[in-house]
């Protein structure tokens, strides 16, 4: 009866498309009656096993059958993680969109890069309160490590709905503005029906440091350097890039912004008022030649060993300001998992070329945006929720956070750690997981978006492992009998000129098993190149213990 009664009552839909189970790709559905709204559009880089892709965003199959139902797309800051997918979701559903201003400028950027068009954007500010549909949305100042971040208080019909977004409780901010943790302490006076908080950072105790304990490891590396220094950071970090500003222009040395992104962001970051930068202390890189060594800081892309990013081809020797002895470089942030080869291997090039190098491991050079395990406390014991979901984070983060909230009396059939996709309905009494809708993993590679399957990367795999072989065999059109020799054309697989005793063995069995199907019908030829294709599969894996690609080609003749 209890259920009866609860499937008859109106609910509240929260739905996470991304960003559960895993890192990036933030996203997630709060759908009440006929009314969605849409929080953060992220993206996630491509694992090792899917060559060639360039990104990964979510699955928007549920919001493209629901396109008519959604009032808006609201963003709690501008990282990539969080804004990357927003043209993938423009393209085909105008919907309009709403963040601060930084938030808006880098949204701008990446639209204007895919060539979308006439996008509604509309700048908000922390305290502002916006209207769509049956929400009630009001923003709300924190610290994460990227200007503009904000929390979400979502009133609906039947509570209000906290969305943290990512952030960290830092009480010395660079911006000099806190976290509005009155206004936060206010909503859970008043009493809020569920929790959606920061996971990523649940891993460590007590609390994050303050982004302005770094000044003073700054201040320590810019004394001890003698040459050039070298910073490399997110280009977002607009916090990070006025701290090493500062400290560079202290130190009588000249700013140089390396990298596309660096150069692009630091300017709107500028334009905006984010960044204080005296214009007289930029310089372009043609420039550094005249000043000298001790007098220049270099503050680039590439803290993540991407490739073609400033500080990668710096170490490759393939940027017009490389690297060598003398100079210092900083790598002022810790990779993101997935990138630590790349990393590790811009590292030891700067060593091999005589660069002092300072990373994560060595130094102080990086504080996390995020929340640790006291903070992720503080926030429970002031939103007080009746409902608890932890998201952006993995599930070992998600789960961890689930058992903060039960030690602090949250109940367990309230806590809810759940997958992508997963449709959580509340009532203002009860919850329940209710089901399912299509989510995953959609792969962009170039200008193909969910063109590439697991098939494509099973077939990406093998070649980058054992390569292609290709036969091309030629039969006469009437007879099928063979009218030239086969030829085995390799590629990744084996150097033929070293290896003619093992092409010279498929040949022949080729042209052995041609000649058996001689005088077939052309309709039994498809059973040819298939018999073709086994028995130098295993030939080939008898003689080199490798499974190559192999592609059989008939060619008609007269």
């Amino acid at each position: 009866m209890a259920k009866r009664k609860f499937e008859l009552l109106k609910k509240l839909r929260i739905i996470p498309l991304g960003g559960v189970g895993e890192i990036g790709k933030n996203m997630t559905v709060i759908e009440y009656d006929e009314d969605i709204i849409v929080v953060d559009c992220g993206m996630s880089f491509p694992d090792d096993e899917m060559l060639g892709v360039d990104l990964v965003i979510p699955d928007m199959t549920y919001l493209e059958r629901k396109a008519a139902n959604i009032r808006g797309l609201v963003v709690t800051h501008g990282h990539e993680d969080h804004i990357g997918a927003i043209p993938y979701l423009l393209k085909n559903i105008n919907v309009p969109v709403y963040g601060t201003q930084l938030t808006l400028g880098l949204i701008e950027h990446k639209l204007n890069e895919n060539n979308v068009e006439n996008a509604q954007l509309t700048c908000v500010a922390p305290g502002d309160i916006l209207r769509l549909g049956c929400f009630r949305i009001e923003f709300i100042k924190v610290n994460h490590s990227i200007a503009g971040a904000v929390a979400l208080a979502i009133t609906t019909p039947l509570g209000v709905v906290i969305h943290t977004g990512d952030f960290k409780l830092d009480y010395t901010p660079i911006d000099g503005e806190p976290m509005d943790l009155s206004r936060l302490a206010q909503y859970g006076a008043q009493g809020v029906l569920a929790l959606m908080s920061d996971s990523t950072n649940v891993e460590r105790i007590g609390y994050t440091q303050s982004e302005q304990e770094l000044g003073r490891t700054f201040e320590k590396c810019f004394l001890q350097a003698e040459g050039r220094i070298i910073v490399a950071t997110f280009a977002s970090n607009i916090y990070r890039i006025q701290q090493v500003a500062d400290v560079a222009i202290a130190h009588g040395r000249f700013i140089c912004f390396q990298g596309r992104s660096m150069v692009q962001i630091a300017e709107m970051a500028m334009n905006m008022g984010y960044l204080s930068i005296p214009i007289e202390c930029i310089v372009d890189v043609d420039k550094l030649r005249s000043i000298p060594d001790d007098k220049v800081c270099v503050i680039t892309t590439g803290s993540q060993g991407e490739p073609m990013s400033g500080l990668f081809r710096m170490a490759n020797a393939t940027h017009k300001l490389n690297v060598g002895e003398g100079d210092t470089v900083i790598i002022s942030a810790t990779a993101i998992p997935g990138n630590e080869k790349g990393v590790a291997k811009v590292i030891n090039q700067l060593f091999s070329r005589g660069v002092k190098v300072i990373y994560d491991q060595m130094a102080d050079v990086h504080v996390s945006g995020h929340a640790r395990r006291e903070e992720l406390k503080l926030m429970l014991a002031l939103i007080k929720p009746k409902f608890f979901i932890p998201i952006h984070g993995e599930h070992r983060h998600l789960y961890q956070h689930a058992e903060i909230a039960a030690s602090m009396g949250i109940p367990l059939e309230n806590i809810f750690a759940v997958d992508c996709g997963d449709i959580v309905e509340l009532t203002d009494t009860f919850g329940v997981i209710a089901g399912e809708v299509p989510s995953g993993a959609v792969l962009v590679d170039g200008f193909g978006v969910g063109d590439i399957g697991m098939s494509v990367l099973r077939d990406r795999r093998i070649l980058s492992q054992d390569g292609l072989v290709t036969v091309v065999v030629a039969v006469h059109a009437d007879t099928g009998m063979l009218s030239a020799s086969p030829e085995i054309v390799t590629k990744g697989f084996v150097f033929v000129r070293d290896s003619e005793e093992l092409i010279g063995g498929a040949l022949k069995l080729i042209s052995d098993r041609a000649e058996q199907f001689a005088n077939v019908h052309r309709n039994d030829w498809p059973q040819l190149k298939n018999s073709m294709k086994q028995v130098l599969k295993s030939y080939l894996y008898d003689k080199t213990g490798r499974m190559p690609m192999i592609l059989t080609i008939l060619m008609e003749t007269e």
